[in-house]
């Protein structure tokens, strides 16, 4: 199998991006376990940069925060492990909600409405999946900078919206659906 086949296929399977987002959720659980993600684009948004981290590491910078918590290999400087598109409110992936459903349908995560809002919350047995992953080597650079996006960039969807489209300008000027590049 050839490497750009292997890259290719990596990015269609879902179990890396659900992976990813129960990580992500995991971290956005509170020490009481009831912590949640408000809304798709919150979500979206938090992804873009744990996807990208040389964007997370330009968005700690903007913020004047630390950025030695990254640890970014020098492949992730010239690539990523799954592309993002410039949409309606910013980086998006389309596969979202079919990634959500996933992980409702294994009981892994909850979705509840509030208002207009989508609260995405792991359930026990999806925590305990995400701490196992977070063990592993593949996932532990995600773990870490999950952790970190709790730390620094806990936002309304609205306030980091606004902070992607004031610190990553070139995204906002992408036509709708084309990818970002690294």
């Amino acid at each position: 199998m050839d490497i750009v086949k292997m890259v290719a296929d990596l990015d269609q399977s879902p179990d890396l991006h659900m992976a990813r987002i129960l990580i992500l959720l995991d971290a956005f659980a509170e020490d009481d376990q009831c912590g949640a993600i408000e809304g798709l684009t919150k979500l979206a948004k938090l992804d873009f940069l744990l996807r990208y981290p040389v964007m997370l590491e330009r968005a700690l910078e903007a913020k004047g925060c630390s950025t030695r918590d990254i640890h970014l290999d020098d492949h992730e400087r010239h690539s990523v492990e799954s592309k993002m598109v410039r949409y309606r409110f910013g980086p998006w992936d389309h596969r979202y909600r079919e990634l959500l459903n996933i992980l409702i349908a294994k009981g892994l995560t909850n979705i509840s409405i509030e208002g207009r809002t989508f609260v995405i919350v792991s359930t026990e047995m999806g925590r305990n999946k995400a701490q196992q992953l977070a063990e592993e080597e593949m996932f532990k650079p995600y773990a870490r900078r999950a952790k970190l996006l709790k730390r620094r960039f806990d936002l309304t969807a609205t306030n980091l919206m606004r902070f992607i489209y004031e610190t990553f300008p070139e995204i906002i000027s992408l036509k709708s659906n084309s990818p970002i590049p690294t």
